[in-house]
């Protein structure tokens, strides 16, 4: 509970932070991928697809690197808008993502082929992995191996976080990274209620983000 508590802190701060660098950034463009990489629908299928199978332990690094490192569909500062906004937004942040990126690219069938390829597979896989836990959970081998998975799991979510950060630098006021510090405190370290943090702090990142305009 303590390191889901922590991820969550890490992603409110990031995003806490990129709103108040995005809405400060007049010349940013919009998170359109260029015509010459434009998906076609059996290419979100793939993409989304990969991205669940590798993504053990939360599928954002391996989104992000799928998206902007390995396709290049989007850059890093396109990726950091788009996962700002399914931050705030209901239901799971890659789940949103996926949608969001479909439906900007491919429409509404985009938008159900991504869901479909990120959600699909790993049904299938942690169905047939529920039933052998249930069966063999509690061999004390299988244990430490799940401990193991964790750690790296714990470690893919950092080094995402801090490539994700890295935009937050390029704020010559240095806001932005304040934002998301205060943000990461508030959840993390105090322990406040997540969305009595962000109510406080999303109107005060976009006050300070109108006043510089």
């Amino acid at each position: 509970m303590g390191g889901r508590n922590s991820d969550k802190a890490l992603g409110a701060a990031i995003a806490s932070g990129l709103i108040l660098a995005s809405m400060s950034d007049t010349a940013m463009p919009t998170p359109t991928p260029p015509a010459a990489h434009k998906p076609s629908l059996p290419d979100l299928f793939v993409a989304f697809a990969a991205i669940s199978v590798c993504g053990f332990g939360g599928v954002l690094a391996w989104s992000r690197r799928m998206l902007v490192e390995e396709r290049k569909w989007m850059t890093a500062e396109e990726f950091n808008d788009a996962y700002a906004l399914c931050q705030f937004l209901p239901g799971p942040n890659v789940v949103n993502l996926s949608v969001v990126f479909g439906r900007r690219i491919r429409g509404l069938p985009g938008a159900g082929v991504a869901l479909v390829g990120l959600i699909g597979p790993p049904f299938v896989i942690v169905t047939l992995i529920g039933l052998l836990y249930a069966r063999f959970g509690e061999i004390a081998a299988l244990q430490r191996m799940l401990l193991g998975v964790a750690a790296a799991a714990v470690g893919l979510v950092l080094g995402t976080c801090a490539k994700m950060a890295l935009p937050l630098l390029k704020d010559r006021f240095a806001i932005a990274p304040l934002i998301a510090l205060a943000t990461f405190v508030a959840v993390g370290v105090l322990r406040w209620p997540i969305y009595a943090a962000l109510a406080v702090l999303i109107p005060l990142s976009i006050a300070l983000a109108w006043a510089r305009r």
